[in-house]
């Protein structure tokens, strides 16, 4: 993974104010990824705390610059309500500037849903998509796996699968870049009555050409 990552021309934003010990840890994880993957990157929060944090750090990589952002999200907000009340907020900032083109893809360690409510809002949906997933790669004997959706809902419908099938697909084929990918659901376990109702019905699709 980290060489089809060195290869992607990115420009990456990355939420400095959010996180158990922001802004310290992600500034310091930036610049560590900057050093690494050589890519361009934006540290979005309070300019003031990101210039403190990076004095610290020895010389800086030319590739990392600096978004001010006033506000922070915190976990106990609604994401939603504070999405929409703090348009000055780190995550809100660094989604706007995903939207007007100016990086590539977003980082935060901050509010999970508010990082969702943000760039649902101003980024919108892919066309075909209906909600939200959340994905991540974990690590298997086999190579790496990608699991969606991790969070972002509890109910869903027969459709719903088929899309983040459909996004799975895609993620793997072009960013872990793996061929054929095999898809299937996951359940709570195996015996009938377990999961959900859609999950106990044995639901058929055809996933992007697979079963």
């Amino acid at each position: 993974m980290t060489d089809t990552v060195s290869k992607l021309d990115l420009k990456v934003a990355v939420d400095a104010m959010g996180g158990d010990h922001a802004p310290r840890v992600p500034v310091e994880g930036a610049v560590l990824a900057a050093r690494e993957y050589k890519h361009d990157v934006v540290l979005v929060g309070r300019e003031p705390e990101i210039r403190q944090e990076l004095s610290r750090l020895g010389q800086i990589p030319s590739t990392i610059s600096i978004q001010h952002a006033e506000s922070v999200i915190t976990m106990d907000e609604s994401p939603a309500q504070a999405v929409r009340r703090k348009k000055d907020s780190s995550i809100s900032v660094a989604a706007d500037l995903a939207k007007h083109g100016a990086v590539n893809a977003i980082v935060t360690a901050g509010h999970t849903g508010a990082a969702v409510a943000a760039t649902t809002l101003k980024l919108r949906m892919l066309e075909g998509i209906d909600r939200p997933g959340i994905g991540i790669t974990l690590p298997t004997l086999a190579g790496p796996s990608f699991l969606i959706d991790v969070g972002a809902n509890i109910e869903l419908k027969p459709i719903h699968y088929y899309q983040y099938a459909c996004m799975g697909d895609v993620y793997f084929r072009y960013i872990l870049g793996k061929a054929s990918p095999k898809i299937g659901i996951l359940n709570i376990g195996e015996e009938q009555q377990k999961g959900t109702e859609v999950l106990r019905d044995e639901i058929q699709i055809e996933f992007c050409g697979q079963r």
